[in-house]
């Protein structure tokens, strides 16, 4: 999978998604159109794991957490910026998201879990807070911001 078929596949979902509220209604509605044993599901995440193989995905480490921004937010992609983090029993950093956040959760090994939540998607609104957390084993958690907005805490 090149960098340019990775951007077409996640253009093509936040296509769908785009000027939709970040709340519980579109949670479900990934959940049950894209998530775990669907064919979208299974195309996102092999292209994470080929692009985490072929070092263009997750080219940063720090904490114990390998993480990059692969595209910043842009009209393409509907105005989300795409981050892909490869997590193992750990908790990350904690942040805010001003306008939201949408993570797909990929288990690689065990029965990871991703702030409780096994494979599939997580919706967080706006305003939302916490310390990304993977346990029971290593996820790959594609995460999508509107605009691109996080802010760390100090």
């Amino acid at each position: 999978m090149s960098k340019d078929s990775f951007h077409q596949l996640v253009a093509d979902l936040t296509g769908q998604i785009a000027g939709r509220p970040l709340d519980q209604d579109l949670d479900q509605w990934l959940n049950s159109q894209h998530g775990a044993g669907s064919a979208s599901f299974e195309k996102l995440r092999q292209a994470c794991i080929d692009g985490v193989a072929e070092g263009w995905l997750c080219d940063r480490e720090g904490g114990g957490i390998r993480y990059g921004r692969v595209f910043k937010a842009e009209d393409a992609l509907s105005r989300f910026s795409v981050d892909v983090v490869d997590m193992r029993d750990l908790a990350g950093p904690h942040h805010t998201h001003p306008n939201g956040e949408i993570d797909l959760i990929m288990p690689l090994e065990g029965d990871a879990t991703f702030d409780g939540r096994p494979a599939g998607w997580c919706v967080y609104p706006p305003g939302s807070a916490h310390r990304p957390t993977v346990a029971q084993g290593r996820a790959l958690v594609l995460y999508l911001l509107p605009e691109g907005q996080i802010q760390f805490s100090k």
